[in-house]
């Protein structure tokens, strides 16, 4: 049984709630909320022109990083953007009503977290370490932001080591 030690105490707890609730809608502010991001729209239903998937793997110092489930599903506007997620394992999912490219680094303007070397979805390499970028178990040197995303891509990031190649991601289950 929890007891309340003074009035203090439960003033703290409540401000403190407070603070996180605040925090947290300041971070929803940066999701869409179904204006177009890059030139990708939030329709109403999935595209059926152009079908693809691919995986993402975040490492912070070793440690997975969840890709959230419903990346680019926006519950306010009750939309799809054409890239998106469903589950929180990794699989984005890329349902356009048209052919086009997409880039890794528009499904991160979508998700509404940075892409760049020195921060990914705001894990951040420490002094003298590095993000290592890994497509389909290669090595990637160039802006991850220009990958373009491509049926059954394979796509891991390493925030400071370990710098390892990762396995190959199989668990595609039909996508």
């Amino acid at each position: 049984m929890l007891r309340l030690r003074s009035p203090q105490f439960l003033v703290a707890i409540v401000l403190a709630a407070g603070v996180a609730a605040a925090g947290a809608t300041a971070a929803r502010a940066a999701f869409p909320t179904g204006a177009p991001v890059d030139g990708i729209r939030c329709d109403a239903m999935e595209g059926a022109v152009l079908h693809i998937h691919q995986h993402l793997a975040i490492f912070d110092h070793g440690k997975p990083v969840t890709v959230p489930e419903d990346v680019g599903r926006p519950l306010a506007a009750q939309c799809f953007y054409w890239i998106h997620t469903h589950t929180p394992d990794g699989i984005i999912h890329v349902e356009s009503p048209n052919f086009r490219t997409f880039t890794l680094g528009n499904f991160f303007d979508i998700w509404g977290v940075p892409l760049k070397r020195n921060d990914v979805a705001g894990v951040r390499p420490g002094a003298g370490e590095h993000v290592t970028v890994w497509v389909d178990g290669h090595r990637e040197d160039g802006d991850p932001r220009a990958i373009d995303l491509t049926n059954h891509l394979d796509v891991t990031l390493e925030v400071g080591p370990p710098y390892s190649k990762p396995p190959p991601f199989t668990a595609w289950n039909g996508n």
